[in-house]
């Protein structure tokens, strides 16, 4: 800290204190439908509700103009499983800014590889698998299924999968392939930003057999035949190879194109030169501003 100056205040964005509120006192800024009622999410919540109660408190901010109300920021299809269940309060915590828009921006929602993890972690601690599969409102069968999540996966493919959305159906598309290809196969995934069984079944058809677990099995992709994915498998490797290297100078192409976008931005703030390549080279002139107007992305390719 600098002499001289004082140290910034930080607003804490909730109350220090969550407080038991009434269901009657909080105000929905959107109605839940039939519709929503009826999707799986919805089900599983209620579930989780049901078996284990609220883990999650409500997010609530108070009414400028009406004193005793709130409004309700996150948790809509919470109420509501409380209030069809007949609860008359809930434990909620207490947003200083009543924009909802700032809360839910920085959810994150749970991952499948979490998700296989936290159910792990609750079976080594002695929770019956009937009772995790009623929270998560789903068959014993299908958690038995997501215990065996990652077998045959290996570990630095998990590590580049572990916070993304992924299809469960992506992970026996992997488990066909051998370590190094579920690696190349992850990153192309993180680098396209495609986590789909569909998008895996089409990395696993452009699979080369001897980067097969099982190379003397056929790949039985639905809907490609063998002479596609013969014609995949030799274009994915040129892909492959061209992404490669277009990732080994992405670093220097940056910093050279930040370079120039610095250099242009500075010569186009002067009147004398913009008049005279206006009057010379217009041209030139429309390069040089769309290289300035450029939004530059200072993420590595594999991490967008």
């Amino acid at each position: 800290m600098s002499a001289g100056i004082p140290p910034r205040k930080v607003k804490s964005g909730f109350e220090r204190e969550g407080a038991m509120l009434r269901i009657s006192d909080i105000l929905p800024l959107r109605s839940v439908s039939d519709t929503i009622k009826r999707t799986p999410k919805y089900g599983q919540i209620a579930a989780s509700v049901h078996e284990i109660g609220l883990v999650e408190p409500l997010v609530v901010a108070r009414q400028k103009l009406s004193a005793g109300k709130y409004l309700l920021l996150d948790g809509h299809l919470r109420l509501e499983v409380l209030r069809e269940s007949g609860a008359e309060t809930v434990q909620c915590l207490i947003s200083t800014d009543d924009e909802a828009f700032t809360y839910n921006r920085r959810i994150n929602r749970l991952a499948i590889i979490q998700e296989h993890r936290m159910i792990l972690k609750a079976i080594e601690r002695g929770v019956p698998e009937e009772r995790i599969a009623k929270a998560l409102n789903i068959e014993v069968n299908t958690l038995r299924a997501r215990k065996q999540l990652l077998n045959g996966i290996c570990s630095e493919a998990v590590d580049l999968l572990k916070d993304k959305h992924v299809a469960i159906s992506t992970f026996s598309m992997l488990r066909k392939m051998s370590p190094l290809r579920q690696i190349e196969a992850a990153e192309l995934m993180v680098a396209m930003n495609q986590f789909t069984s569909t998008y895996a079944s089409s990395l696993l058809a452009a699979t080369g057999r001897d980067q097969l677990v099982r190379p003397d099995q056929p790949k039985n992709v639905k809907g490609i035949t063998s002479e596609q994915m013969a014609l995949m498998e030799r274009e994915s490797a040129n892909l492959e190879r061209e992404f490669k290297l277009a990732t080994q100078s992405y670093g220097t192409d940056h910093l050279d194109l930040v370079l120039v976008k610095g250099y242009l931005t500075k010569l186009l703030g002067n009147a004398r030169v913009v008049r005279y390549l206006a009057k010379h080279h217009q041209d030139l002139l429309s390069e040089f501003h769309q290289i300035t107007d450029m939004q530059m992305d200072i993420a590595e390719p594999a991490a967008r």
